[in-house]
C-alpha cells in the first residue's frame, strides 16, 4: 500500500521526543475559591480561601488569527455543525469543515455567506456564543489530539485568547457561561505526576470526591454479577490512604503493568473546575475540584450565582450535583444518562432543576428536581418519559417556561416542544402540552433555543451532511428550513453515486438478547443475491449506530461491498440494562454478539458468508480483534482503528481521567487483571488466521498506538500479514479532511482486496 509524505504504513511507530509536561502540584483535599470577583458576579464566588489544587488557568491572549476574517474558497461537500447563536439569535458560531478542518465560523442567521474567525489548524471540538453577546468560547484539539484547550474570540475575529490549556500536558474543557456572560465556566486536568500520590496520602483520608462524603470506592460498589472479586488494595490513578496507584502485575510476570516499580506509580493531577473572566481582568475562581476524576463539567449556574450544576462520574455511573458556592457543598445528587454532557438547567429563580435522567428508569426522562433555599432536593418527579425511548438531547428556555426535547427512538429522533408547568403548580393540574416539530432528516444532534419557539437545529441523516437549520419564532410546528451556508442535500456526494438510505434489522444473539442495526446494500450490483459485507462496529462501547451519512460507508459501497452496522450489547439507545449487559464476564457475549450479527445476514440472504470482513474504530476497533481471535474462521480480514488489543498496555497509556471512566465499564486493573487479560486479543493472538489493518492517529492519548503497533508486531511474528497505517496530526478522532480521505481510501483497498480479490 502507498503512502504520502505525511502518513505512512509501517511496522513500528518511530519515537518521538515526548512533550515535557509542567509540574502540578497534588489534588487539594478542599474545595475552595480564589479571592477577587468579575464584574457583575456576586462576591458569595469568592469566600477567599485559596486552593491548594494545582495553579488556575490563567488567559493568554493570542495575536489575530492570519486571515481570521479572509473566507477560503468554500469545499461544495462540507458540513456544519454544533451551533451557539448571539442572543438576538441573529447570528450563528458554528463549527464547519469546508477549509478541510472543522473550525470556527459564524454567519447571520438568514445569510449565505459565512465567515472564518479562528484559520489556526488546530480543530475545533466545541462552540459556545456568551450571553451578552461579547464573546464566542470554544474547544481546540491541538494536534488533533486529547490535550484540548478553551479559547475565546470577538465575534468579529479579534481579542483571541487562551483561556484554559495552555500549558503542556493539560486538558480543558467548555462549560457553561454565567447568565450575564461575564464568566464561563471551565473544567481542567492536570499533568500526572509521581509526587501527587505521597501528597494525596497525606491528605484527609477520603479518596476521589472532595463535595460532601462520596468514597472513590462507590464507583466500584453494587456491580454486576459475573464481575471478578474485588479483595485487594489498589488505587486506579488517584485518591487517598490506598496502597499504591495503577494496574497490577499482569498473569505470569513479575513487572507492573505501567513499567514502573511498586510506589512510583504516575496518579492523575484531577479535575479543577473554575470560573473564568475572558477579559482577565478578575481571578478565577474554583468551584470545584476532585482527585482521580473521570469526568467533571460545570453545566449550569444559577442566575443568582448561588448553585451550580455538575456531572461527575465515570461511563454508566454520571450524576449531577448541585454544589453551593458559597461553601462547595453539594447538597443534592441525581443520577444521569451518559451522552449529551449538557444535563439540565435551573430556572431563573433557582428553585427548580430540570435534569435529562434515567434515575430508577431504563430510558432517560425529563424529570424535575424541587430544590430549598440552600439547594438542597425536596422532591423529584418525572415530566416527559417514553417506554421505549430515551430522552437524548434537553433544552430550557432562558425563562424556563418551555423546554425542546429530542427522543431517541431506535436510532432515530422525534422532536417536540413542551410548556413547562410553573413552580408550585397543583399537581393535579393536567399534564405540560407538547408539540411536534416536524424533521427533514433523521437525527438532531443539537438544539439552541433563540426566543418564543425558535431554534437552530443541527441536523444528520442518511442522505446528507450535517447541516444547520432554522425554525424561526413561534414557527414549531412548521418544519425548520436550512441555513444559506449549510451544504445542501444534493451535494453530500459528488454526483452519480447518491447516498444509499440504510433499512433497520432486527435479530437476536444466541442467549437470546435482542439486537438491532442498520444495513445498506450496495446500488451497483444485482440486489437479489448474498454480496460480499463489512460488519462494522462503532465505539464506546455506549456508542449508538445512527442512520447518518457515513462517507466510509459511501466509498465501500462503492467498491460493491455491503455494510451492516449493529448495535451489539453494551450500546446506548436500548436502555439500560443493554448498555449495562456486557459488564463484567458479559463482555465475552458482546464478542459473540458479532459472531451473531454475521450470521444473521448470512441465513437472510444478504451476505456471501466466504467474503464477511470486520471493522470498527476505538472500542469497535476491539472488538475487531477480539472477533478476530475468538472466531477465527468467521471473516477474511479485518481493520480495526484505534482499538485497544491488551487492556494492561491500555490502562498503563491512557490519559488518566479516560483510565478512571474505562475501569467502571471494563473492568479495574488491578482487582480485574485476570478478567482483563482474558479478554485482552493479545492474550489470543496465536489463533490469528487473516490479514489485519491497523489504523491510528500519531497523537492518540486516549488509546496509545502503540496499541495497535504491538498487535501488527505480534500477528506479523506469527506469520499473518498485517500492516499499520499511522495518521499524522490526528488523535483519537480523525478530523482532517486529507487524512480521512487516505484512511477511507486505504481501508476500502483493503477490503477490496481481500473479498473481491
Amino acid at each position: 500500500m502507498a503512502a504520502d509524505a505525511r502518513n505512512q504504513v509501517i511496522g513500528e511507530r518511530r519515537p518521538r521526543e515526548p512533550g515535557k509536561a509542567p509540574p502540578s502540584s497534588a489534588p487539594s483535599a478542599t474545595t475552595a475559591a480564589f479571592p477577587g470577583a468579575f464584574p457583575g458576579t456576586p462576591d458569595r464566588f469568592s469566600p477567599g480561601r485559596p486552593p491548594t489544587a494545582a495553579s488556575a488557568p490563567a488567559v493568554t491572549p493570542l495575536p489575530d488569527a492570519p486571515g481570521a476574517r479572509d473566507t477560503p474558497t468554500p469545499l461544495v461537500v462540507h458540513g456544519c455543525w454544533y451551533p451557539s447563536a448571539d442572543p438576538t439569535g441573529a447570528q450563528v458560531a458554528f463549527i464547519c469543515d469546508r477549509a478541510g478542518v472543522p473550525q470556527l465560523w459564524s454567519a447571520a442567521a438568514d445569510g449565505s455567506a459565512a465567515h472564518l474567525l479562528d484559520a489556526d489548524p488546530d480543530p475545533v471540538t466545541e462552540v459556545s456564543w456568551s450571553p451578552d453577546g461579547r464573546w464566542i468560547a470554544y474547544t481546540t484539539a491541538p494536534g488533533g489530539g486529547e490535550h484540548t484547550r478553551v479559547l475565546c474570540v470577538r465575534p468579529d475575529g479579534t481579542g483571541r485568547r487562551v483561556l484554559a490549556g495552555a500549558e503542556p500536558g493539560q486538558f480543558a474543557q467548555l462549560g457553561r457561561w454565567t447568565r450575564d456572560g461575564s464568566a464561563l465556566a471551565v473544567t481542567v486536568a492536570e499533568p500526572a505526576t509521581v509526587d501527587a500520590v505521597a501528597a494525596v496520602a497525606a491528605g484527609s483520608g477520603t479518596a476521589g470526591h472532595t463535595h460532601g462524603a462520596f468514597r472513590a470506592d462507590a464507583q466500584l460498589a453494587a456491580l454486576p454479577a459475573g464481575w471478578a472479586d474485588r479483595d485487594g488494595h489498589a488505587t486506579l490513578l488517584g485518591g487517598g490512604n490506598r496502597d499504591h496507584a495503577g494496574p497490577g502485575p499482569r498473569p505470569g510476570t513479575a513487572a507492573s503493568a505501567t513499567g514502573r516499580p511498586p510506589g512510583s506509580e504516575v496518579t492523575s493531577g484531577g479535575l479543577a473546575a473554575y470560573l473564568i473572566d475572558p477579559e482577565g481582568v478578575g481571578s478565577p475562581v474554583l468551584l470545584a475540584t476532585e482527585a482521580g476524576a473521570a469526568t467533571l463539567r460545570v453545566c449550569d449556574i444559577s442566575a443568582d450565582g448561588r448553585f451550580a450544576l455538575l456531572r461527575r462520574g465515570p461511563r454508566g455511573r454520571r450524576e449531577a450535583m448541585v454544589v453551593r458556592t458559597t461553601d462547595a457543598r453539594t447538597t443534592c445528587a441525581v443520577p444521569v444518562a451518559d451522552g449529551d454532557p449538557w444535563i439540565g438547567r435551573f430556572s431563573p429563580d433557582g428553585r427548580t432543576l430540570w435534569l435529562r435522567s434515567d434515575a430508577d428508569r431504563e430510558f432517560p426522562a425529563l424529570l424535575v428536581a424541587t430544590l430549598g433555599a440552600g439547594g438542597e432536593c425536596l422532591g423529584l418527579d418525572a415530566v416527559a418519559g417514553r417506554d421505549a425511548a430515551g430522552l437524548e438531547l434537553l433544552t430550557v428556555s432562558d425563562d424556563g417556561g418551555s423546554a425542546v426535547l429530542a427522543w431517541n427512538v431506535h436510532g432515530a429522533s422525534e422532536l417536540e416542544v413542551l410548556t413547562l408547568p410553573i413552580a408550585g403548580q397543583d399537581s393535579g393540574a393536567p399534564p405540560p402540552q407538547a408539540v411536534a416539530v416536524p424533521l427533514p432528516h433523521e437525527v438532531v444532534t443539537r438544539i439552541v433555543p433563540t426566543g418564543p419557539g425558535g431554534m437552530f437545529l443541527a441536523l444528520s441523516g442518511s442522505q446528507r451532511r450535517p447541516g444547520v437549520w432554522r425554525l424561526p419564532d413561534g414557527a414549531s410546528s412548521l418544519p425548520p428550513v436550512r441555513t444559506g451556508w449549510s451544504a445542501r442535500d444534493e451535494d453530500a456526494v459528488p454526483p452519480g453515486r447518491p447516498p444509499v438510505r440504510p433499512r433497520p434489522v432486527r435479530l437476536r444473539a444466541r442467549d437470546g438478547l435482542p439486537l438491532g442495526g442498520w444495513y445498506y446494500r450496495a446500488a451497483d450490483r444485482d440486489t437479489g443475491g448474498p454480496a460480499p459485507c463489512v460488519i462494522h462496529l462503532h465505539g464506546g462501547p455506549e456508542e449508538q449506530e445512527r442512520p447518518v451519512f457515513n462517507p466510509l460507508y459511501h466509498e465501500l459501497l462503492g467498491r460493491g461491498l455491503d455494510v451492516f452496522a449493529p448495535d451489539v450489547r453494551g450500546s446506548s439507545g436500548w436502555g439500560r440494562s443493554f448498555v449495562d449487559a456486557d459488564l463484567g464476564t458479559g463482555r465475552f457475549a458482546a464478542i459473540d454478539d458479532v459472531a451473531d450479527c454475521a450470521a444473521h445476514v448470512v441465513t437472510a440472504g444478504l451476505a456471501d458468508p466466504t467474503r464477511l470482513a470486520v471493522m470498527g474504530r476505538s472500542y469497535g476497533g476491539y472488538l475487531v480483534l477480539a472477533s478476530l481471535v475468538w472466531h477465527p474462521d468467521l471473516f477474511r480480514t479485518g481493520v480495526a482503528v484505534c482499538g485497544m488489543s491488551d487492556f494492561a498496555t491500555f490502562f498503563a497509556g491512557t490519559e488518566p481521567w479516560i483510565a478512571e471512566s474505562a475501569a467502571a465499564k471494563y473492568g479495574h486493573p488491578e482487582h480485574d487483571r485476570e478478567l482483563l487479560h482474558a479478554l485482552s486479543p493479545m492474550s489470543r493472538i496465536d489463533a490469528l488466521r487473516v490479514p489485519l489493518l491497523a489504523v491510528h492517529g500519531e497523537h492518540d492519548t486516549n488509546v496509545p498506538p502503540g496499541e495497535s503497533e504491538q498487535v501488527v508486531r505480534a500477528a506479523r511474528e506469527h506469520g499473518i500479514p498485517s500492516e499499520l497505517l499511522l495518521l499524522r496530526n490526528e488523535g483519537h478522532e480523525f478530523l482532517r479532511a486529507d487524512n480521512r480521505r487516505l484512511f477511507r481510501r486505504a481501508a476500502a483497498d483493503w477490503m477490496e482486496r481481500h473479498l473481491n480479490g
